[in-house]
């Protein structure tokens, strides 16, 4: 069997472009990226809703590579993400090596000639000699389990899969879920909707975010002298690094957060009752802290309703509260967040000896480094488990992971087929960072979407980045078997 590739990425957004186009650099081009959305970007196509935007400084969430780029606020807007990311792939010549609107069903690796074999949902197979997957950790909307949640007659859809057509003005907007994206488009919806009526299983701790528009004469500084934005780049890196002190080993400076939270609250919010609504019952930063400056005005609009119960099932008219009050509703908006401890759903990984990864992973996710897992040669995963950050930008994990994946692809080579992790590497770190994440905060006593149903956080990284990125640096062929 001849490879239909060298190289196959499965996904488009920052960590498949970061991918792609850094293999090029290093002159490989027979690489194909498989992308099952009609662009590049990942969640930053898929989450159109309104008020969509990042929470991380736009001079830090860009590639090292690509950081001069003329955003035009301190935090992008959604639409202003992607334009950089469709500039990147433009600039660094990556879409003739994307296939557009193509879904990955399964991959097998084929242990006699050391290839994986990738069979898509149209029914076409693909060869490659690596297989690297860049779905991220945020692209499987999730949605709540609720008795007749289909039944409903009117408009109902997810926040990542937002429905355009639908006018909102003046109609009775039920939102269920309070979390990263309710928070944005909440206050978009309160503008033009009669009624809003939000259902809060779990408050949210919010504070202020630092934004504004870049000035003109910011601008014009940041043209002439780039090495500003280099600047400030540093800046927001060493700022936001700090932050990881108070998830671990210095939880008493969240103490400050709990401070500027509680200041922010009650700044927007006079109504007592409200506030005390809006005031979590679970340490702050054991899940995930969010920042935004029109949320709780619009929570304390006369057209808002803050529910604070569960729902418990879901009819033609409406919604009914887990005290059994009944809600009737024109529109339902899910903001309940994706299925980020389910990696690399809804396609199927068979490894050596057809080991299934569901199966492997049956007991959580976890991977070497968040990168590579035994039993699967020449498997690699950006934004792998344990992976994710509370604290600072993803792009500069996946710019370590990339970096790593290069030295392993750069092993292979006539004499070597294959590498696959030992299972001691394997064990040994994921249990360090199991370790480390039950000295957090994220481990004292509440359920977030970093964790499995079992409680196990498969998603957070419980440290710095620049450890983490210390750790991927130098590939050690002592972690690896090399299969000849």
């Amino acid at each position: 069997m001849t490879p239909t590739h060298r190289v196959l990425i499965i996904g488009a957004g920052f960590g498949g472009l970061a991918m792609a186009i850094r293999l090029k650099e290093q002159g490989e081009h027979d690489l194909l990226l498989i992308e099952k959305g009609h662009d590049v970007g990942g969640c930053w196509r898929d989450n159109t809703y309104p008020g969509a935007a990042c929470d991380v400084p736009s001079h830090l969430y860009s590639f090292s590579f690509e950081r001069h780029y003329p955003w035009s606020r301190r935090f992008a807007p959604q639409a202003e993400i992607l334009a950089y990311q469709q500039h990147c792939a433009r600039k660094y010549d990556i879409y003739r090596h994307i296939r557009f609107n193509t879904e990955v069903a399964d991959a097998r690796y084929r242990d006699d000639q050391g290839l994986w074999e990738v069979t898509l949902t149209n029914g076409e197979t693909l060869t490659c000699r690596a297989l690297i997957t860049a779905t991220g950790q945020l692209n499987q909307p999730a949605y709540p389990p609720l008795k007749g949640i289909d039944d409903f007659h009117g408009p109902h859809f997810h926040s990542a899969r937002w429905d355009h057509d639908v006018d909102l003005t003046g109609k009775t907007v039920a939102v269920v879920g309070t979390g990263a994206s309710a928070i944005q488009f909440v206050p978009e919806v309160a503008k033009v909707a009669g009624k809003v009526k939000l259902f809060q299983r779990s408050a949210a701790h919010v504070i202020a975010k630092p934004d504004r528009p870049y000035t003109r004469a910011e601008h014009l500084l940041l043209k002439k002298l780039p090495i500003a934005q280099t600047l400030d780049r540093l800046r927001i890196y060493a700022a936001n690094e700090s932050r990881v002190l108070g998830f671990t080993s210095l939880q008493k400076a969240m103490t400050a957060y709990e401070w500027l939270f509680k200041r922010h609250l009650k700044q927007s919010i006079k109504d007592p009752a409200l506030r005390e609504k809006l005031t979590p019952d679970y340490p702050m930063g054991c899940k995930r802290i969010l920042m935004s400056n029109d949320y709780y005005p619009a929570l304390a609009r006369d057209n808002v309703e803050v529910i604070n119960h569960g729902i418990q099932s879901v009819d033609k008219q409406g919604l009914t509260d887990s005290t059994g009050v009944h809600h009737d509703a024109d529109v339902i908006i899910y903001g309940t967040g994706f299925k980020a401890t389910d990696f690399l759903t809804p396609m199927t990984l068979h490894g050596r000896d057809g080991q299934d990864l569901n199966e492997a992973w049956k007991d959580g996710a976890e991977a070497y480094l968040g990168i590579t897992v035994r039993g699967f040669p020449n498997l690699f995963m950006l934004y792998g488990p344990n992976t994710n950050l509370g604290h600072n930008s993803i792009i500069y994990m996946l710019e370590s992971q990339v970096h790593y994946v290069l030295q392993c692809l750069a092993q292979l080579d006539d004499s070597v087929r294959a590498l696959e992790v030992r299972q001691d590497s394997q064990a040994r770190f994921n249990e360090r960072v199991q370790a480390d994440i039950r000295d957090t905060v994220w481990d004292k006593g509440c359920h977030s979407w970093y964790k499995t149903d079992s409680g196990k956080n498969t998603n957070n990284w419980p440290g710095f980045t620049f450890s983490y990125r210390q750790q991927t640096r130098n590939l050690d062929l002592n972690d690896y078997e090399l299969i000849r």
